[in-house]
């Protein structure tokens, strides 16, 4: 009973290791906080250019 119980946890681990493998997270990519500083920077700069070009036309 014993090694039935075992052998059948190790195929159970390693089917459940595949299953995680094949299926992806749909969690977001991380982006640390000074990266997001950096973009929001970018994105006021593009902004500004925007808003500054409407203005000289």
């Amino acid at each position: 009973m014993n090694r039935k119980k075992k052998i059948n946890e190790t195929l159970k681990k390693k089917a459940k290791k595949a299953n995680a493998k094949n299926n992806k997270s749909n969690k977001p990519r991380y982006i640390s906080k000074a990266e997001r500083a950096a973009q929001q920077a970018e994105e006021e700069a593009a902004s500004t250019e925007q808003s500054s070009d409407i203005s000289n036309k």
